[in-house]
């Protein structure tokens, strides 16, 4: 009992000190000398607080199609867990981030940001990383927010009780100066402020605006790029606030500081649980805003009699919720037209019009809608009013299929499987997801020998293309250097058209539901890539439940069934690389070293210099023949060997102006010729690659007795290295080597 004790004062201990320490409850007067230290932190709208938030995160450069990107680190989670954050769409993210730079720099929140795409292309889960990051960001000091409340103490306080300031001593016999510090059984009763306004707004406008400039001067002002919202300069009390702030002064014959006794200002934490400065509207078919009498409502009996002639209304809502926040509207054209009609004064004026009072708003607006409602909703005669009003935001399927495959490392895993996760099960997924999305080239836009390149990229080499610049192997350096540079021009090519890449083609909904199946299979111990491709397979079969599958079939694109056999192949060469590096026939520094003393010699070659025999010491020229049998493995035929050599160096100096710091991934930088190069080691070990693979086949069907002690070693050890460095279970390891055998190797 004395253990939970010891607990108790301990958590008690703490969460008081927490209270104290973030200035949780504050006097008026106390919020002032706050504000006047603090201004910039303290006079903040919605979108300039949304912004610290985005900036406090931080960001980074990313890889990216167009070249490198900025990623906000927001949309990583607000602990940078895997779970919550948003992969890919860094687009996206830059474009929310310009739209909300413009509102600061405005003053104001003028227009609606409505997010559009395919279903489930990320839309939710960006705004929730936004609000997630809100969340975060207030229990911080620098996103401390507060309001305030009204507070009346019982009658044997407040009478006599005089002055205005300092924070009162439990042992002080003095008259009270505030009533903000009260203790509960001293509050008669507690008015709270449901619209979370603003307590600078309890200082008369004009008086207001000139602290405001005073504050903002000392600290910089405009200069240090702070810009006053309109909603501080201009705002006022809202009509519950102002009928009592009205009846205090009345009663107390127009002295301003004993009505500012009554106010107690409180932070307070956005939260999306209790609906806190963040709300999501579903689609529903009234304003998102309404109120209740409070003077009719029996547990407010004990208003001071100051009030007792005052109709007091107090507003609910989703636009009440969300203030000084963010609300989200999901779906919004799934609505009727009148329900959102609001939504054209409030987006422009921060203001919405109820029966008995108007509603005053700091918020940032976003909603999210699909393209077919978005293409219906552009056929209303009323879009014309709603187009000035609105940013309109593109969020397509993701192109790039590592990208992708972070969207199921999160969600599909063992935890969330309750069974081992076999390598490339995602991988496999997210390939044929991206396949499905790609769109075929329009070459007519390209010039030069660009053109005929672009219109030979198959959609599994378009895809490799934008992963991470992988030109087909057919191509000469020449060719790919060619194609690198129409990269950005290629993954823009389709965006100022309805029907743009990305519109279309499978959803991470729909592949997560595919993922989750494969794992029910009995015939793996876990989810496993073939059970992946069956469950790919049997989803290709039911056109009617899927739209996307009912695309015409050009060039190869939009041939989903076909690309379930490209992803198999693709599947099939990764497990092939995994079973023979396992097999430790050649070494991954036995190609490294091969490929950088060519290198050492084309760079002589190139600049005419003379190389040192490392056995005489004789300087010597660059030994042609070795050169030429390096080449014969790796170089296109029909190229040239000395462009060749020439784009190779060329692109090695472009790769180290890029990258000027640290040693040089030749593997990185070449994983075409790489690749062609552990082929050719195997082909001249192909009999004994095939020996190896048939020994694991009767190791792992208990034929071992057929197998001596050292080729037991040797499968053992195959196997190990398959474990422990790409992440198989004997299991898993056992079905993908059954597979390439029966596909490569019988």
């Amino acid at each position: 009992m004395m253990e939970a004790k010891r607990f108790l004062q301990a958590v008690g201990s703490e969460v008081s000190s927490d209270f104290v320490k973030n200035r949780s409850i504050l006097s008026f007067e106390e919020y002032l000398a706050l504000l006047i230290s603090q201004p910039k932190a303290q006079l903040r709208n919605a979108a300039q607080y949304l912004k610290d938030c985005i900036d406090s995160f931080g960001s980074e450069q990313v890889p990216h199609p167009r070249g490198h990107i900025r990623r906000f680190k927001i949309f990583d989670g607000p602990g940078g867990e895997r779970e919550g954050r948003v992969a890919g769409q860094e687009e996206v993210q830059n474009a929310i981030y310009r739209i909300i730079g413009n509102f600061v720099r405005a003053g104001r929140i003028n227009k609606l940001i409505l997010m559009h795409g395919p279903n489930g292309s990320a839309k939710s889960s960006l705004v929730d990383a936004l609000k997630g990051g809100m969340e975060h960001y207030s229990r911080q000091e620098e996103g401390a927010l507060y309001t305030f409340n009204w507070v009346f103490p019982t009658e044997k306080l407040i009478k006599g009780a005089i002055g205005f300031g300092d924070r009162p001593s439990t042992a002080d016999k003095s008259p009270l100066t505030t009533f903000a510090h009260l203790e509960a059984e001293n509050i008669e009763v507690r008015l709270t402020n449901p619209m979370r306004e603003h307590p600078l707004f309890l200082i008369p406008r004009a008086e207001r605006q000139k602290l405001i400039t005073e504050a903002v001067g000392k600290h910089g002002g405009e200069k240090g790029g702070f810009v006053v919202s309109r909603y501080l300069l201009e705002g006022e009390l809202s009509h519950k606030s102002r009928r009592i702030y009205d009846a205090l002064l009345a009663s107390y014959g127009g002295d301003y500081l004993k009505v500012l006794r009554h106010v107690q200002v409180e932070r307070f934490y956005v939260s999306r649980r209790y609906q806190v400065g963040t709300f999501t509207v579903e689609p529903q078919m009234s304003v998102d805003a309404s109120y209740h009498q409070v003077t009719a409502d029996r547990t407010q009996a004990n208003v001071p009699p100051a009030l007792h002639s005052v109709v007091l209304y107090e507003p609910q809502g989703g636009l009440v919720a969300a203030n000084r926040g963010l609300i989200e509207y999901s779906d919004l054209l799934k609505r009727p037209l009148e329900a959102f009609k609001y939504l054209l004064g409030a987006s422009e004026t921060a203001e919405v019009s109820l029966e008995h009072f108007v509603l005053q708003l700091d918020e940032v607006l976003v909603a999210s809608a699909n393209e077919k409602h978005l293409a219906a909703f552009k056929e209303l005669p009323d879009f014309a009013s709603f187009k000035g009003r609105i940013e309109l935001v593109r969020v397509p399927y993701l192109r790039r299929f590592k990208v992708e495959q972070e969207i199921y490392d999160a969600q599909v895993n063992t935890s969330t499987v309750g069974k081992h996760v076999a390598p490339h099960a995602t991988w496999v997924a997210a390939m044929w997801a991206v396949l499905t999305r790609l769109k075929k080239p329009i070459s007519d836009r390209y010039h030069g020998d660009a053109r005929a390149l672009v219109e030979r990229l198959t959609p599994i080499e378009k895809a490799r293309l934008y992963q991470d610049g992988t030109v087909p192997e057919k191509m000469s350096l020449a060719q790919g250097k060619e194609l690198r540079k129409v990269v950005q021009a290629l993954y823009e090519e389709s965006d100022a058209y309805p029907h743009y890449e990305g519109r279309s083609g499978a959803s991470a909904r729909e592949i997560k539901t595919a993922l989750f199946n494969a794992a029910q299979s009995a015939e793996h111990d876990g989810l496993h890539p073939l059970g992946v491709l069956k469950e790919l397979t049997a989803l290709c079969k039911d056109k009617s439940v899927y739209e996307f599958l009912q695309q015409e079939i050009v060039d190869g694109y939009h041939d989903h069934e076909a690309f379930v056999s490209v992803v198999e192949t693709e599947y099939l060469d990764i497990v092939d690389r995994e079973v023979r590096d396992s097999m430790g026939l050649v070494s991954e520094s036995q190609y490294k070293e091969l490929f950088e003393r060519y290198v050492q010699m084309i760079s002589h070659w190139v600049k005419g210099e003379r190389v040192t025999n490392r056995h005489t010491g004789q300087a010597e020229k660059p030994d042609e023949a070795r050169m030429a049998e390096f080449e014969g493995f790796v170089m296109p035929k029909g190229e040239d060997p000395a462009e060749f050599r020439k784009g190779l160096i060329a692109n090695i100096g472009a790769h180290r102006i890029d990258n000027p710091e640290g040693a040089m991934n030749y593997a990185l930088i070449f994983p075409d010729l790489f690749k062609k190069l552990r082929d050719h080691f195997y082909e001249e070990r192909q009999r004994q690659l095939r020996r190896n693979v048939e020994n694991i086949l009767k190791y792992l069907s208990e034929d071992k007795g057929q197998l001596s002690a050292r080729e037991q070693e040797h499968v053992r050890s195959t196997l190990g290295t398959m474990v422990s460095r790409y992440g198989y279970t004997d299991g898993s390891a056992r079905d993908a080597i059954v597979f390439l055998v029966r596909k490569r190797y019988s």
